[in-house]
């Protein structure tokens, strides 16, 4: 059994920029996996693991150095 991933959105500044991994049906919309500003999602998406920060994976990607990856 994995790890849950769950998170809320008060863990997201409303204009920061998440992304949806997932489709996510609510009863009056349909949002399909890409890019949002986290205000834009609705609380469900969150509350089911779907979001992931954009942000904090691009900065994890930049501490990769790639000289360590040749040695």
């Amino acid at each position: 059994m994995g790890i849950e991933n769950r998170r809320w959105k008060g863990l997201f500044a409303p204009t920061e920029v998440v992304e949806l991994k997932q489709m996510c049906l609510t009863p009056g919309q349909m949002f399909q996996p890409g890019k949002y500003k986290a205000e834009d999602l609705p609380e469900i998406a969150f509350e089911m693991g779907l979001v992931e920060s954009v942000t904090n994976r691009e900065t994890q990607q930049d501490k990769v150095d790639p000289a360590s990856e040749n040695e």
